[in-house]
């Protein structure tokens, strides 16, 4: 679950790493109204939506007058911002965030994220801030440091230092950046986060460390232990179908495809959906509807996809382990019933309970078009909506 900047500071911000002054607003008059709450002459104005490169896409601006906050604010309400990240469809801007702008000296980068090769905590960090660390990374790979803390001892005051040298900070600077990464560090393991990012985090004029900027994403699936991180969601920020599907169990990723895609496992999912682009087609979707689905949980597949109006043929492709293929097959027979299937079925079982779920497909004389393998369920899939084009 990813969070908006102004949440991510706050959070960041109890844990000790130091912010610039700043305030919400929901409308153009209050963000006008927070500017002479904050004080000083000159701020800066920042769309709140789930996405980077908002600077690039006119979504932050730096203002000299309430005037100017109130003018450019209500240009931004309403508006769905289209940034590198969030593709054609944009994000719609609900709220701006609106803080004191300070003199920068420098600007350095600092990521936590979840390595999974090492199973540890990764430290990423850069003197060259304010840029993609993507980005960064491809042009000057050099320029970024690394370092996995031990989950047994934790970030340690003499590793906090050494990444302080390592960008090059005064040594008056030193102590003061250890704070910080021990402090986004502490954040990342007691809120089950995922990824803390803040670029940049500059030095100002004065010689110190603050937070220009931040990012934050949580493990969705500690958040029931984490109710208080669990109230920052912004649904108007994620995906219809994605939150639809979440809310009701089912792990779900919009694509742009017509094909839609109902599998169980991560795994065969991703070869489901490159079998299907070596047919020659494109999926609409991933979906896993997981371990043990019952019909009623299929039933929910099939609406969560149907949703998508962009699908022409749904292609099913169970592997059955946990789940049984005639669970499976009852609740293909349940969504034609009481779903308005109006899209060619590809259906293709493979283990637990095979023979019964294909007696209950041919029984039911449903128009299911039944396979044996991968590569022939997606060569069909990709023929029904070739006809389905042509027609």
């Amino acid at each position: 679950m990813d969070i908006h900047e102004y949440q991510a500071k706050e959070i960041l911000h109890r844990f000790g790493v130091p912010i610039p002054r700043g305030a919400l607003a929901y409308s153009p008059e209050q963000a006008a109204y927070r500017s002479r709450e904050i004080g000083g002459d000159k701020w800066v104005v920042k769309a709140q939506v789930h996405s980077g490169g908002r600077g690039e896409a006119g979504g932050v601006k730096v203002c000299d007058s309430d005037t100017e906050i109130r003018d450019f604010s209500g240009q931004l309400f309403g508006r769905k911002l289209v940034t590198r990240q969030t593709g054609e469809r944009g994000k719609l801007v609900g709220r701006v965030y609106v803080e004191e702008a300070l003199a920068i000296a420098q600007e350095l980068y600092l990521g936590l994220v979840l390595d999974r090769a090492s199973e540890r905590i990764m430290v990423v960090a850069s003197a060259q801030g304010g840029m993609e660390i993507e980005e960064l990374s491809e042009e000057h790979p050099d320029a970024i440091l690394r370092m996995t803390i031990d989950p047994a001892t934790g970030f340690l005051e003499y590793q906090a230092r050494e990444l302080a040298f390592g960008l090059g900070l005064d040594s008056s600077q030193v102590a003061q950046a250890a704070k910080v990464f021990r402090a986004c560090y502490r954040a990342f393991r007691d809120l089950d986060a995922t990824m803390v990012e803040i670029n940049p985090l500059i030095v100002t004029q004065q010689g110190d460390l603050v937070a220009l900027d931040a990012k934050m994403s949580f493990d969705d699936n500690a958040l029931f232990r984490r109710n208080e991180i669990a109230e920052l969601r912004d649904m108007s920020q994620e995906d219809p179908l994605e939150s639809h599907a979440a809310d009701r169990g089912l792990s779900y990723v919009s694509l742009d495809g017509n094909i839609g895609c109902m599998i169980n496992g991560a795994g065969l999912a991703m070869a489901t959906m490159d079998m299907i682009k070596l047919m020659g087609g494109a999926p609409a979707n991933f979906l896993d509807i997981g371990g043990g689905a019952s019909p009623e949980r299929v039933l929910t597949a099939f609406r969560t996809v149907l949703t998508d109006p962009k699908v022409e043929a749904i292609l099913v492709n169970i592997f059955a382990g946990i789940n049984r293929c005639d669970w499976i097959a009852e609740g293909v027979v349940q969504a034609f019933e009481k779903a308005e299937i109006k899209v060619p079925v590809i259906v293709r079982l493979s283990g637990t309970n095979v023979e019964e779920g294909r007696r209950i497909l041919e029984e039911s004389q449903l128009p299911v078009a039944t396979a044996d393998t991968l590569a022939e369920a997606a060569e069909k899939a990709v023929a029904a909506v070739s006809r389905s084009q042509a027609a």
